[in-house]
């Protein structure tokens, strides 16, 4: 409640939008949360609880989130519906596994029994025990649709905790199922593997299975995690612990093939940094991610390289990841939730791009959100609040070298709409402008102010670099210290097509990119377009009003000054009172 440090042993998202985040955290609850809050942060208003329990995985429902599947040990799944405020038990097959035997029950289910709902079907769940169970009308009845996929080792299945200090939970069991993919592309293909070392694989929905386990892999490894490739038919990724048996080396393996030939992916992961998950990036063919015991590792190359990942993730066990949306979604044990937003520069990336001295890439198609944004409420937030992801279109881009000051060196990033500039970002800092210079450009004022509706200049670095525009465009011009009642920000643009500039010496680049309207918003694009013509007129004449008294105050300070100079030649008298005339009347106007 009041630190991130929840221990998750899993992470699924939903398809709603923002998307919601679940998993079951050790010695405590599951959780559902949002992925982004309606307010400044992710507040304790925003998860809730889907029954199951702490160990167990969770399955929310395709197309009607508010129906999860939760488990627990013991082979418990709760089938949660949080608009009604009920819950069912749709277990398998009742038994009580405390103080017996595993070999002794119907059904072994280890600890974290997975639970997976068919892709292709949302009333259809799949179960492991050491068959693997179906169910095709959510979880009212099930059946078995394999043989004992495990070793079942009898030796490997006595009561829990040994001979002298049982354990009356039951919950130590071995030789079962421990991870379930079905194909996306192929409906009945399904990969399982085991606890105890062995991949397994149906085409045909059950009805026959091979063992495709990769040959040189330890015997008795646990089979963590199976990814299925969204690129490629037949391509799969394996991520297996071994760490139970001091063996603390990395276990990754892929196949194109269903498990005909494998090769083992670890070189660039530390020998003692053992893997629980790796992922394929559904919109980039070979770019994976692994969570270690020693944190976050990326690969470019389909496995045959990884490099570390962590940017400010602390260095912490990886328990499994999840892509959605475009962003990286990461359990960890003893960190809670984390997600890297937006995973453009990624999917983009290319060495050759290091060569270059400024790229930039397009942003990724972004949402109007009301709430705050990332960073924007940092002090004096209360712990118990997660950070928003950035409420705006993210621009990534890339620089050889750092702009050098001395050398007046700008970057310019600016946003347009067709022709029209809508807001300008740019490393250059401008100096006040002096007292007494006369000046009364839009929204400069004078006698030292700085232009008010600017923003602030930005950061670039070498390397990569990103900033946040906030869809809206310039602020209206304001006086010095006026007050508005509601906001003097400049309006958010309408959904349409809009593209990024970026300026750096002799280069210049444009991308494209979209901006969309929130999917639970009523109001058609054609609405939002006229609020947005509607506010711009506003904020002109705003501005309009606020320049003409500007442009009145620095007339009246020349009037006094002139009366002033006017003392010197003997005629000050005449021109103070043409002065006081005429100040009274732009008062007037200015009231």
């Amino acid at each position: 409640m009041n630190q991130p440090t929840g221990q998750f042993y899993r992470v699924i998202t939903d398809d709603r939008y923002p998307y919601w985040i679940y998993g079951a955290q050790q010695d405590n609850s599951t959780v559902a949360i949002a992925s982004r809050g309606r307010g400044r942060g992710i507040d304790v208003n925003d998860w809730y609880s889907v029954g199951g329990g702490e160990s167990g995985w969770i399955a929310p429902k395709p197309g009607d989130p508010n129906i999860v599947y939760a488990g627990s040990y013991g082979g418990q799944i709760d089938r949660n519906d949080h608009a009604l405020g009920q819950n069912r038990q749709v277990v398998a097959w009742p038994q009580n596994a405390i103080g017996r035997a595993a070999k002794d029950v119907k059904y072994r289910f280890q600890w974290n029994a997975p639970i997976v709902i068919s892709p292709h079907d949302p009333n259809t769940i799949y179960h492991g025990a050491q068959v693997l169970l179906r169910s095709r009308n959510e979880g009212q009845s099930w059946e078995e649709i394999s043989p004992d996929l495990t070793r079942n080792d009898p030796a490997k299945q006595g009561k829990s905790g040994g001979p002298i200090t049982k354990d009356d939970t039951g919950i130590e069991v071995y030789d079962t199922i421990f991870t379930i993919a079905e194909s996306r592309q192929e409906p009945g293909t399904i990969w399982v593997g085991t606890d105890d070392g062995l991949v397994q694989l149906t085409r045909d929905g059950g009805k026959t299975w091979q063992n495709v386990t990769p040959k040189g892999m330890p015997e008795w490894i646990r089979i963590n995690a199976i990814d299925l490739s969204p690129h490629e038919k037949g391509a799969a990724y394996v991520a297996a612990t071994m760490y139970q048996f001091d063996d603390f080396r990395p276990h990754l393996y892929k196949t194109t093939d269903y498990g005909k030939t494998w090769t083992k992916i670890v070189r660039g992961i530390p020998d003692d940094a053992f893997t629980r998950v790796v992922r394929e990036d559904p919109s980039r063919r070979g770019l994976l991610y692994a969570g270690t015991e020693l944190g976050l590792f990326v690969s470019f190359d389909d496995g045959a390289n990884w490099q570390t990942f962590q940017q400010n993730l602390p260095v912490v066990p990886i328990t499994d990841l999840t892509v959605k949306n475009g962003d990286l979604v990461v359990a960890t044990q003893g960190r809670a939730f984390w997600i890297l937003d937006d995973l453009t520069a990624l999917h983009e990336y290319k060495d050759s791009i290091r060569s270059e001295s400024v790229h930039l890439l397009a942003p990724r198609p972004t949402v109007r959100h009301a709430g705050g944004g990332f960073g924007e409420d940092d002090e004096g937030s209360s712990a118990a609040v997660g950070k928003n992801p950035p409420n705006g279109v993210l621009v990534t881009y890339f620089l050889k070298t750092k702009p050098r000051e001395k050398e007046k060196e700008i970057l310019t990033v600016e946003i347009l709409d067709g022709d029209r500039v809508l807001r300008t970002y740019t490393t250059e800092k401008k100096d006040k402008e002096p007292a007494g210079s006369g000046s009364a450009s839009a929204g400069g004022g004078s006698g030292g102010e700085e232009d008010d509706r600017a923003d602030k200049p930005i950061e670039a670095k070498a390397g990569w670099n990103r900033l946040v525009w906030d869809m809206r465009i310039v602020k209206p011009t304001l006086v010095p210290k006026a007050i508005i009642w509601g906001s003097s920000q400049g309006p958010r643009v309408a959904p349409g097509k809009y593209a990024v500039r970026l300026k750096y010496g002799s280069e210049s680049q444009t991308r494209p990119f979209e901006v969309r309207a929130h999917p639970g918003v009523a109001a058609s694009a054609d609405d939002l377009r006229q609020q947005f013509d509607l506010l711009r007129q506003a904020a002109a004449g705003l501005t309009a009003a606020h320049e003409a008294v500007i442009q009145i105050r620095e007339a009246k300070k020349q009037i006094a000054e002139i009366g002033e100079r006017a003392d010197r030649i003997g005629k000050g008298k005449e021109i103070r009172e043409a002065g006081k005339a005429l100040s009274e009347k732009l008062t007037g106007i200015e009231k």
